[in-house]
């Protein structure tokens, strides 16, 4: 009697994960459903406009000022939250105070709030007779229908990208780095810039990143502080809902397929500079 040596000594290819085939096709088959057909149909609507209205439609003073807003306030608002977002992750997990586990509940809150009550509350907060407005307008600091509002707003609801993007890395970053660095005379800025924020920068980025397109297509919060005065403090998204209601159908695609672009173009970069940074840190190890 023979033994087939060849078929003994070849192992059965086991999966890691039971079902791969099926899982994995259920997933194409909803991001695909969810995520790629509005964005196909989208883009197929923008592409049936040609290029002459497409150009029309984006050059118009009141696209380009809408653009322009949006853009510039979510600039802003990323920038407020690079500060303050760096700062309430690292208060979370660094220190230890009355209230906090309180405190790292409510910065989820823009997550789970309506962006519309965001807005509303916003605007009773610093209206003219508002708890703020009151003492800002006669200051000549005016908030409410003007484009600090509209950073205010977007920056209200894109902050948890940060904080919730650099909080898990800063828990798992083990003090023995910057404990011997502080037994070698090295100061607290200077462990913060060498140590903490290499390790903490690709998430650090990501946040970004999530929060400014977060900020691109936010309309809830912003429509009711902004006072959507055309050419001052309209955003895109509601110039899209005014086309929209218009039915000016190409031209709220023409639009959307703009920040939609942006996005994904901000998003892909983001991508791109991580995988590279990743294979550099890899590279040095």
């Amino acid at each position: 009697m023979t033994i087939d040596t060849v078929g003994a000594a070849r192992p059965v290819a086991r999966r890691v994960l039971p079902g791969f085939g099926l899982t994995m096709g259920v997933t194409l088959f909803y991001v695909g459903l969810i995520v790629l057909l509005p964005v196909a149909a989208l883009v197929l609507k923008a592409g049936e406009i040609g290029g002459d209205r497409l150009v029309a439609i984006l050059s118009a003073p009141r696209t380009l000022a809408a653009i322009k807003v949006t853009v510039f306030a979510a600039a802003c608002a990323t920038a407020v939250n690079a500060v303050y977002g760096l700062l309430m992750a690292w208060v979370l997990v660094r220190t230890r105070f009355p209230g906090r586990r309180i405190v790292d509940a409510i910065i989820d809150l823009p997550f789970a709030l309506p962006t519309s009550v965001a807005g509303v509350a916003l605007t009773a907060l610093f209206a003219g007779n508002g708890w703020f407005g009151q003492f800002l307008n006669p200051a000549g600091i005016k908030v409410a229908y003007a484009l600090p509002g509209v950073v205010i707003a977007m920056a209200f609801t894109s902050v948890p990208f940060v904080v919730r993007t650099v909080q898990p890395v800063l828990e798992d970053l083990h003090p023995e780095y910057e404990e011997a660095a502080a037994t070698l005379g090295a100061t607290p800025w200077q462990i913060f810039r060498r140590i903490v924020f290499p390790a903490i920068a690709p998430a650090y980025l990501t946040g970004l990143s999530l929060a400014f397109a977060r900020c691109l297509g936010e309309f809830g919060a912003v429509i009711f502080i902004a006072g959507n005065l055309p050419m001052k403090t309209e955003i895109a998204a509601l110039l899209i809902f005014i086309r929209l209601e218009e039915f000016d159908y190409p031209a709220a695609a023409a639009i959307a397929t703009v920040l939609l672009g942006a996005a994904f173009l901000l998003l892909l970069t983001i991508n791109t500079i991580q995988a590279w940074q990743l294979r550099y840190a890899e590279k040095d190890n």
